[in-house]
């Protein structure tokens, strides 16, 4: 099984994670490389759902995402995560427990990502109705070192996905080209695996924490599970 790796996008509300994202996502899996998308939106309507956005509920919702993508990458599957993650010292740790990390740092002006904010969440921080909103009434720390900047407010869509793609390729993580992946599964293990994304990736999160405070590693077995559960899901071809 060939490791896997975690690309970890940071920057401000409306700066372009998330489609950048979801098109890198496109790419590797057009590779046979299996990736899974933890959408920072997304991900705090099923892990993360009770926290807020105090700075001690930021933290454990990057800590949350990052021990998921860790787990992740520990069955082969790639992860890529499109949060704010506004603290650096926060960003730092999930580094170090991942390992394989690239951190993509969508740099845009604030202005520009207020004019593409389509759901006025700017608009309503300026008029006090969000508290706490990054770029607004909360602070975001940029990265130090990141391995990728992208302007996005200066470069495409294409040409941001590729600089992403050629440093992943230049760490070693992912190979140029097309190269084909496959997993390969008993046949005992390819029924009845569910069909709610969220409730199986919420599980995995809980499950590793588990493992890991009891200082077990995950099982062959266990890991040859979860890659059905994923492709059954559909994160996987």
């Amino acid at each position: 099984m060939r490791p896997a790796f975690t690309i970890w996008f940071t920057g401000l509300p409306s700066a372009g994670k998330s489609t950048l994202a979801r098109l890198v996502e496109a790419e590797i899996l057009q590779r046979g490389f299996p990736i899974v998308v933890l959408d920072g939106d997304e991900v705090r309507t099923w892990l993360t759902a009770g926290l807020g956005f105090s700075r001690e509920d930021r933290d454990e919702n990057i800590r949350r995402i990052s021990t998921l993508a860790a787990f992740l990458n520990r069955t082969g599957v790639a992860a890529i995560t499109a949060a704010i993650s506004p603290y650096r010292q926060a960003r730092e740790r999930a580094r170090g427990l991942i390992g394989r990390f690239v951190e993509v740092y969508t740099e845009c002006p604030l202005e520009i990502c207020e004019e593409r904010d389509v759901k006025g969440l700017y608009g309503k921080a300026r008029r006090g109705e969000v508290q706490r909103f990054t770029g607004v009434s909360d602070p975001y720390e940029p990265p130090a070192t990141p391995e990728v900047i992208v302007r996005t407010h200066e470069e495409s869509k294409e040409a941001c996905v590729a600089r992403i793609l050629e440093r992943v390729e230049e760490l070693g993580y992912l190979p140029r080209g097309q190269v084909r992946y496959e997993v390969l599964l008993p046949a005992y293990l390819s029924g009845g695996l569910g069909d709610d994304p969220a409730a199986f990736l919420s599980e995995l999160a809980s499950r590793e924490a588990t493992l890991r405070g009891a200082g077990v590693a995950v099982t062959d077995e266990e890991r040859q599970v979860i890659q059905q559960r994923l492709r059954a899901l559909g994160y996987l071809e």
